[in-house]
């Protein structure tokens, strides 16, 4: 899968809406131990489950993208088989183990692929603390647009859907995922003032 033909390429970060959905709150240690993992590629850091725990209001349904992590994408295992091959080109599917919860099916999105296709130059610079980048530019040639996500040297704890994934994620769960546009070759398009903020 890529781009539409015709379709300008673009790239997002993608987190939960702020509708009336139950969110994952995820282990901090195992937090810590996957953003290890995510900066050094250390064998002994990569997590094989991620432990977790409901928050929200009981009557609120449960969302099937409930972690608004940067580094963590949580999906539910019905939007997991949907795009498993895709997905998988990129990455690995982690369970996650929900405290308390019985029945609840829900997987880690763990990408492995570390693509450096930023343009420094017409990029705003890495944060010295994370790596974070504001404004991201992206060489259109470089981009790995038949992904559905990826992660930049620059700033490894975060990642990138590029936009046919989006679109696609957000298709199956209507009013559950917030896309934050991250660059787009459109000219005409907006990005997100603050795309990595709360």
């Amino acid at each position: 899968m890529a781009d539409e033909p015709g379709k300008s390429l673009s790239v997002y970060r993608l987190l939960p809406s702020l509708s009336e959905y139950q969110g994952l709150h995820l282990d901090s240690s195992d937090m810590i131990r996957l953003m290890r993992w995510q900066r050094s590629g250390a064998e002994g850091d990569r997590l094989t489950r991620l432990r977790a725990k409901w928050l929200g209001e009981r009557r609120w349904s449960r969302s099937e993208f409930p972690s608004g992590r940067p580094g963590a994408p949580v999906l539910s295992r019905r939007l997991a088989e949907g795009l498993r091959e895709a997905l998988e080109e990129a990455g690995s599917l982690v369970p996650v183990d929900i405290e308390g919860a019985k029945g609840d099916e829900y997987v880690l999105y763990l990408v492995e692929q570390v693509v450096d296709c930023l343009d420094p130059r017409r990029s705003s610079k890495p944060r010295k603390s994370d790596g974070e980048v504001k404004k991201a530019v992206f060489r259109p040639e470089a981009l790995p647009a038949h992904l559905p996500a990826f992660r930049l040297p620059e700033f490894p704890r975060a990642i990138q859907w590029n936009g046919w994934a989006a679109d696609r994620l957000r298709e199956l769960t209507g009013d559950q995922i917030e896309a934050r546009l991250l660059w787009s070759e459109d000219p005409a398009a907006k990005p997100h003032p603050d795309p990595w903020g709360i």
